[in-house]
């Protein structure tokens, strides 16, 4: 059974950090290219970043270049997101899904909640 476990969402404020991680099972996660993707309320989903199965080669939405890292851990089947510079319209359930151009959550996808307020 696949299984993509998000974490490490919260309160933050503007300005703040936060790491996300994605712990995944069930498939051969170091053979796929992986996304994350985010919903904010009252609005449809959208692609974040993506990145190769190896992690040689990340993308980035344009908006988001320069604040959001990803990265994989192969070896622990887990994929990350620093986030920094946090803004309020960063505010959203933030997902991991195969992929390195995902725009839609996986189906079933818990994802973690990021607000950013003040």
């Amino acid at each position: 059974e696949v299984q993509l476990v998000e974490s490490g969402g919260g309160l933050v404020q503007p300005g703040g950090s936060l790491r996300l991680s994605c712990a995944a099972s069930g498939f051969p996660f170091g053979s796929y290219a992986m996304s994350w993707v985010r919903q904010a309320p009252g609005k449809g989903p959208e692609w974040v970043s993506g990145i190769t199965s190896g992690g040689t080669k990340t993308y980035y939405r344009d908006s988001l270049k320069g604040r959001f890292t990803i990265s994989r851990d192969n070896a622990k089947n887990t994929l990350y997101l620093q986030m920094n510079s946090l803004k309020p319209e960063d505010t959203a359930v933030y997902y991991c899904a195969p992929g390195v151009f995902t725009t839609t959550p996986p189906p079933g996808g818990q994802g973690t909640q990021v607000t950013v307020s003040s």
